[in-house]
């Protein structure tokens, strides 16, 4: 008998900030050196794309979020890739290729010239108009 899943509701999402401060500072300090530029690169495309962001971290991880629409892209930094999940994927149009459990989608990336990828772009872009992690 499979085992029953959790449902999201029973994590409590981060509480907000409108400052990227405690971003930059988990970029300095918690991402391995090699992959800091392919995180800082990701950062700044979801910033230029999505204007009034909040932001938050927890569990080790980096949550972008709209007031209306809760988290809609998590970053997660490990020592050899980077995987960024987006909250609502599951609803895209084209959605990112990895995650079937629920409505997250995430892509995993290993370079820079990954992070660069034109769909990485619209899929930041498709997290505007989809409902994340409320």
């Amino acid at each position: 008998m499979a085992k029953a899943r959790k449902p999201n509701t029973t994590r409590k999402p981060p509480a907000p900030s409108d400052s990227h401060a405690d971003i930059d500072d988990w970029i300095r300090r918690r991402v391995m050196p090699d992959l800091n530029p392919m995180v800082r690169q990701l950062d700044e495309m979801i910033r230029e794309t999505l204007p009034g962001l909040q932001y938050a971290i927890k569990w080790g991880k980096v949550y972008y979020g709209l007031p209306d629409l809760g988290w809609i892209i998590e970053i997660a930094a490990y020592d050899i890739s980077v995987n960024v999940v987006f909250l609502g994927g599951a609803d895209f149009d084209n959605p990112p290729p990895l995650g079937e459990s629920d409505r997250s989608r995430y892509i995993k990336l290993k370079s820079l010239e990954e992070s660069a990828k034109p769909e990485i772009r619209q899929w930041i872009e498709q997290a505007t108009h989809v409902p994340g992690w409320k």
